[in-house]
């Protein structure tokens, strides 16, 4: 157990890929075979642009299915794929990236597909793995950045507790557009009072 109270490993294990189960989703470890599943996340132009990725993942099914294929061997990052387990199908993935063991902090990125957005499945995702984060990993922060251009998607990660810190200006050119960034993080001893949901928190006080 660390300091905040978690039953926490002695060390993050970014070797071991969790199943991760809530009401509506299931996070599992991705795989090659759910390429088909999550293609239509870098065909749509809109969500390329709310991610602001220039050709992060070219739509080549080859290339996705190498890459998709390799995150089980991965030892300093998580890829879970998003199962809507009303349909059992892959709705997305949620990731927890750029592991910094001095600092005990990660990054934090999740993408669905078009059709599984505003039903909140990205919510629990949201609160699924970052919760594993804290309460499995034993990590202290998680942070992410969000483009201004996207503040559905702001909403949402405050929603589980994340906190504007700062903002990056500039970070992203798109199609002519200088676009700004807010640095938002969620630390564990803030996770440990709400488990992600910091407005109920907020209303027991």
């Amino acid at each position: 157990m660390n300091d905040h109270g978690f039953d926490s490993a002695a060390a993050p294990d970014f070797r071991t890929k969790p199943t991760l189960t809530g009401k509506a989703v299931q996070l599992r470890p991705v795989t090659a075979e759910d390429v088909p599943a999550l293609l239509p996340m870098f065909l749509d132009p809109e969500a390329t642009r709310l991610t602001g990725s220039h050709g992060d993942h070219p739509a080549d099914p080859e290339g996705l299915r190498a890459w998709y294929g390799s995150r089980g061997d991965q030892d300093d990052r998580l890829d879970l794929a998003v199962v809507d387990r009303a349909s059992d199908r892959v709705v997305g993935e949620a990731v927890l990236n750029d592991w910094d063991p001095d600092n005990e902090s990660c990054g934090f990125r999740i993408s669905l597909v078009p059709a599984a957005l505003g039903r909140g499945l990205g919510t629990e995702a949201t609160r699924l793995i970052v919760g594993h984060a804290f309460e499995g990993l034993g990590l202290h922060r998680v942070s992410l950045e969000v483009y201004a251009f996207n503040p559905r998607a702001r909403r949402a990660y405050e929603k589980v507790g994340f906190v504007a810190e700062g903002v990056l200006r500039h970070a992203l050119l798109w199609e002519g557009e200088r676009v700004d960034a807010t640095v938002m993080s969620v630390l564990a001893p803030e996770w440990a009072r709400h488990r992600g949901r910091p407005e109920q928190a907020t209303g027991a006080l």
